[in-house]
């Protein structure tokens, strides 16, 4: 899709147990992954040209996250031109039901007792560090959601999302893209009613692909020149 732009894509999946598990424990392991990621741009010589994230899901809005901090503290990434970012079935909070589908999805080869025991391992984590404990732990590592919703970031946001996800609730994707014009940043939100989690695309390719080309072409038009 955006190949046939002209754009150089570079693509990231995090690996499922620094998702489920490293990052939910607190410990913020797709730090370094962002920092090479920017980096990249520089090894590529294109470190000049408008760059535009792609995020999907949860795990992609967990190395987001630390893409942002490294692009407003660090040099020389500060001065990197950013254009916008979509966001595809994401961000959610607190939904420990969708990310226990998620899990069993990924652990769906597994071992019935290893994958049990992980998923009683991962949602034992998850209700006592990022609910019963949150107040508390949040001072030591937020959550990812709690930190995009104040991410100093202002340029333009889309977001795809739908009713029908099972994973990501459409409330919290929502309610992002309200926070977020709230506080200046240039939002819009698609809800594709009936396609599931990470399945926009699949199910309404021209659709999705004209969002995604027209909100990049407006993004970059706007940048300064």
């Amino acid at each position: 899709m955006y190949s046939q732009k002209g754009c150089t894509v570079i693509r990231y999946t995090a690996p499922w147990k620094t998702i489920f598990f490293a990052e939910s424990f607190g410990f913020k392991s797709l730090h370094t992954p962002a920092k090479r990621l920017l980096e990249l741009l520089f090894d590529y010589s294109i470190e000049n040209r408008p760059v535009l994230f792609h995020v999907f899901s949860n795990g992609g809005v967990m190395l987001y996250r630390y893409i942002i901090e490294a692009l407003h503290t660090q040099q020389p990434f500060k001065n990197l031109k950013v254009a916008g970012t979509v966001f595809d079935s994401a961000p959610g909070r607190r939904n420990l039901r969708g990310a226990l589908r998620a899990l069993a999805t990924v652990l769906a080869s597994m071992n019935v007792l290893l994958r049990y025991l992980l998923m009683l391992t991962f949602a034992t984590a998850v209700v006592l560090l990022r609910i019963l404990l949150y107040p508390l732990t949040r001072f030591i590592h937020e959550s990812h959601y709690d930190a995009l919703l104040k991410a100093p970031s202002r340029w333009p946001e889309l977001y795809l999302y739908s009713q029908a996800d099972a994973i990501i609730n459409a409330s919290d994707v929502k309610h992002m893209a309200d926070a977020r014009q709230q506080l200046g940043v240039s939002v819009k939100a698609v809800d594709f009613t009936d396609s599931a989690h990470v399945s926009h695309m699949r199910v309404y390719p021209t659709y999705y692909s004209t969002l995604c080309t027209t909100f990049l072409s407006d993004c970059v038009r706007a940048l300064p020149r």
